[in-house]
């Protein structure tokens, strides 16, 4: 008999062998990419996805372009079919990096033919799955083939994916791709010390509305962590930049909100100023990447200091996956197979094409 949630449950906790398999196939490739996009010189760069690899591609630009120089943005695959003078200019210096992890979703397919044929020179393309028709078509493809997944909403095959965007952005910067290799046995020791925290509040059905608050790499962490906590367990959340929260959502601050912070190396003193509001307001409040005295109702301590700033984001995300995995069990749900959803979004491609 099926148990509810087993394979999204084993899809978070396998992460950390995962990991391991994606970092090591990225460094065959290494010289590859940086001769690749030598080759290209592109004036800027696109990340874009749907869904989860959108929220994928805003972290990714933001690397990106912090580490290289680059400018660098991310948009939905529909923005491009769409509404391409909107989302794109000087295409022809552009490079198209297309995160889809099925690599069959219709709005990023056609946004890639879509861009093809406004003359951009190349498409670069992340995904877990290699006969895919978007992995056939790129010009580079990374892939994440240990991180193939059988749940609906997208856990281990996300944060594989963003450790391989993560890589495409340090080793184009020329910056040393090995800091990943400690990311395995931190994130192995994050989810032993979140395991009990995360059930606990997973049980809390007192929680009416959350809040995921994320600044720099981190908002896309937040927006993902939203939307996890969204599909699995039905929840109404949000996600927010640390400061843009104190300009009128904070409204929402009472004893119904748990409101997680996910701090960061660079900005931690003003975001925790923010976090420190809402214990005032009367709200929850979860910590990441605190210190282990931090004055939130919880805490999540994250051991940073032999891990780059560059290479931190990916690591909160298994604990918020686990959060909204035990809060759909605490409400009887099946995290497996969200309401409502399919794991891949299939649309009728000869509407786009008349667009």
């Amino acid at each position: 008999m099926k148990i509810k949630g087993q394979h999204t449950l084993s899809e978070i906790t396998s992460q950390p062998l995962v990991w391991k398999e994606v970092i090591e196939s990225f460094y065959p490739r290494q010289d590859q990419v940086v001769a690749g996009y030598k080759a290209l010189t592109p004036s800027n760069v696109l990340f874009m996805g749907c869904g989860s690899t959108y929220y994928l591609s805003q972290i990714a630009a933001a690397l990106f372009q912090s580490l290289t120089g680059i400018p660098s943005k991310a948009a939905p695959s529909s923005e491009l079919l769409l509404f391409p003078e909107q989302t794109i200019t000087d295409t022809k210096r552009t490079l198209l990096v297309a995160i889809s992890r099925s690599g069959t979703t219709t709005e990023t397919v056609q946004a890639v033919d879509r861009f093809r044929k406004m003359g951009g020179p190349a498409v670069w393309v992340i995904s877990c799955y290699p006969q895919s028709e978007l992995a056939q078509s790129g010009d580079l493809t990374l892939l994440a083939e240990a991180a193939q997944e059988q749940s609906i909403a997208q856990t281990r095959s996300f944060s594989s994916m963003l450790i391989l965007a993560q890589a495409l952005a340090a080793a184009v910067a020329g910056i040393d791709v090995t800091a990943l290799d400690a990311l395995p046995g931190r994130l192995s020791t994050l989810l032993d010390d979140s395991a009990d925290l995360f059930e606990r509040l997973g049980k809390q059905r007192d929680l009416k509305r959350l809040f995921f608050l994320g600044s720099g790499y981190q908002y896309g962490i937040a927006n993902e962590s939203m939307l996890k906590m969204k599909e699995m367990s039905l929840t109404n959340s949000e996600a927010f930049h640390f400061m843009e929260f104190r300009h009128g959502p904070m409204s929402m601050a009472n004893d119904k909100a748990l409101i997680v912070g996910l701090f960061s190396q660079a900005a931690r003193a003003h975001e925790e100023r923010v976090l420190a509001e809402m214990v005032n307001l009367g709200a929850h409040t979860l910590g990441l990447n605190t210190s282990p005295d931090s004055g939130y109702e919880y805490n999540l301590f994250f051991d940073d200091q032999d891990i780059p700033d560059w290479a931190l984001p990916v690591l909160f995300l298994p604990p918020l996956q686990l959060l909204a995995y035990h809060r759909s069990i605490g409400k009887g749900l099946d995290p497996d197979n969200p309401r409502n959803l399919e794991a891949v979004v299939s649309l009728d491609t000869a509407a786009f094409a008349a667009n």
